[in-house]
């Protein structure tokens, strides 16, 4: 039976090519001779089902354990009524057993308890009635909240000191945030904030992304299959561009393979994997549609508008930042500071963000276009001047994030310039007030660095001319905009401040300076 790149829930090694699961846990089956307790945490879709899963097969397997992964999810509807909760849960995890477990290892009768007590009941009656120590492996806890969520932890607290006999030998908490995040609704937070009523854990970790040889590997056993190989180039540039993330890398492979390249014989390039970045980002397949969700949590908004302005953090709690990189979203660069987590998510963070000002555009002829479709570069400072000055206003009311408005609807416009005949690449710079952009249409490549002048703040074109001059050369280029946005507080409407003039940086290269 052929195989294939898997990007919708867990893997299955007969129809998936997949990696070893786990090989990115390698504490686990350590924490499990010790009798541990322990939490799981990562982001969505990087292989932690999978991985729980696979193992507890094999755990079961090796005749040692009674080992399997359930899931809570079934008792997310009842956030308060803890009963059904329990019930739910309890059903769902027989149903499991059925299939994943050999009829002498399945859980007895669940038996008759009070609510609050069922889960507990539950689990020390299969570990009393398993022939082997049992090991339960727990999905989507965090799915639950509220006084359901308490009543499970608590009763897994509970029945903690009663292992091995009495309750099982081994168990996991698996979900997208560490415990202290778990949603809860007392004491005047959303939040645990603390490993209480789950302080019976050992250990709390995540489960990294693939290495580029990992990358690597999964790739090569398409190729092993069909014939159908990746080069080097491609390789590299697939892990660039996902930095590891599971599912983007088996998405991007799953379009270069499936719809860009089906043939089975053409070599995929680094060009393939560009072309199925594109696909993916316009898509919006759910995995980016989730992660685009989490931008309006407040929580994560605090840090994004920051990056994405090129300002430095304000005082954001530790947890805050915490839980941004334990979604996935963020990642500590080399040099410990914060950073959106792959090429993909800064591509697409933005462009959600623009979304709004960009559907709210009106309709604009292109004039920045010749009568052959090329991109009329020496047009297109005169339409964006024009339309800033009679759309500027509404547009910035519009925009998600007041902080970096300007720079969502110049995005937002640019976006509508590129459509279908280019591309529009940006960097951020932290701590520098500023943002890159770069402009790819037919043979006309167009750098720009857009400053926001703000209040008690000097004009920011000395400093924009020398970090735009730096820009271009690295782009090799020797000309470019300098974008500057007025934000001040005294100043007056878009359509009168509205301006162009030309500049030279002190490597002698041209630039037109928009201020708006």
């Amino acid at each position: 039976m052929p195989r294939w790149f898997n990007t919708a829930g867990p893997c299955q090694p007969d129809i998936h090519y997949m990696l070893p699961a786990t090989v990115r846990l390698p504490l686990i089956k350590r924490l499990i001779q010790q009798r541990g307790y322990f939490i799981i945490h990562a982001p969505r879709q990087v292989g932690k089902t999978t991985a729980m899963l696979a193992l507890a097969q094999e755990l079961t397997e090796s005749g040692q354990y009674t080992a399997i992964m359930v899931s809570a999810e079934v008792g997310a509807p009842f956030p308060k009524a803890v009963s059904k909760a329990e019930r739910a849960m309890l059903g769902s995890w027989r149903l499991s057993a059925e299939v994943r477990l050999p009829e002498a290892l399945q859980p007895p009768d669940w038996g008759q308890a009070d609510e609050g007590n069922q889960i507990k009941q539950g689990l020390q009656r299969w570990a009393i009635a398993s022939p082997r120590p049992l090991v339960v492996f727990i999905d989507e806890i965090d799915a639950l909240w509220d006084d359901a969520l308490i009543a499970v932890l608590r009763q897994l607290r509970d029945g903690y000191p009663n292992r091995p006999k009495g309750f099982p030998h081994s168990l996991a908490l698996i979900g997208l945030r560490d415990v202290r995040d778990y949603k809860v609704a007392s004491g005047g937070s959303d939040r645990l904030n603390t490993s209480s009523p789950f302080n019976i854990k050992v250990e709390s970790f995540t489960l990294r992304n693939f290495t580029l040889e990992e990358v690597s590997s999964l790739y090569a056993q398409h190729t092993q299959e069909t014939g159908q190989p990746f080069t080097d180039e491609a390789v590299n540039h697939a892990f660039d561009l996902t930095q590891g993330q599971p599912w983007l890398v088996n998405a991007l492979a799953r379009q270069a393979v499936e719809v860009i390249a089906p043939d089975g014989v053409t070599p995929i390039t680094a060009e393939h994997f560009e072309q199925a970045k594109e696909i993916l980002i316009q898509r919006q397949d759910t995995h980016l549609d989730s992660l685009a969700e989490r931008l309006r949590e407040p929580r994560i908004r605090q840090i994004v508008e920051p990056i994405l302005a090129g300002q430095r953090f304000g005082d954001i709690p530790q947890d805050d930042r915490r839980y941004a990189v334990d979604l996935g979203l963020l990642t500590r660069d080399p040099m410990g500071g914060l950073t959106i987590a792959n090429p993909i998510y800064r591509e697409v963070i933005p462009r959600v963000l623009a979304s709004g000002p960009q559907d709210s555009l009106p309709s604009i002829q292109p004039s920045w276009l010749k009568p052959d479709g090329a991109l009329d570069s020496d047009k297109l400072p005169s339409a964006f001047l024009s339309f800033w000055r009679q759309h500027g206003e509404p547009l910035l009311r519009s925009a998600p994030y007041h902080e970096i408005a300007p720079h969502l609807v110049l995005m937002a416009f640019l976006h509508r310039v590129v459509n279908g005949g280019g591309t529009l690449e940006r960097e951020y710079a932290i701590g520098r007030d500023r943002m890159d952009f770069c402009l790819r249409y037919g043979d006309v490549t167009l750098g720009m660095e857009l400053k926001v002048w703000r209040d008690n703040r000097p004009d920011p074109l000395k400093s924009g001319l020398e970090q735009l001059d730096s820009y271009l050369s690295g782009l090799g280029l020797d000309q470019g905009w300098l974008v500057i946005f007025d934000r001040r507080s005294d100043i007056g409407p878009i359509a009168e401040r509205t301006t162009t003039e030309f500049a030279t940086t002190a490597n002698n290269r041209s630039i037109t300076v928009i201020r708006g």
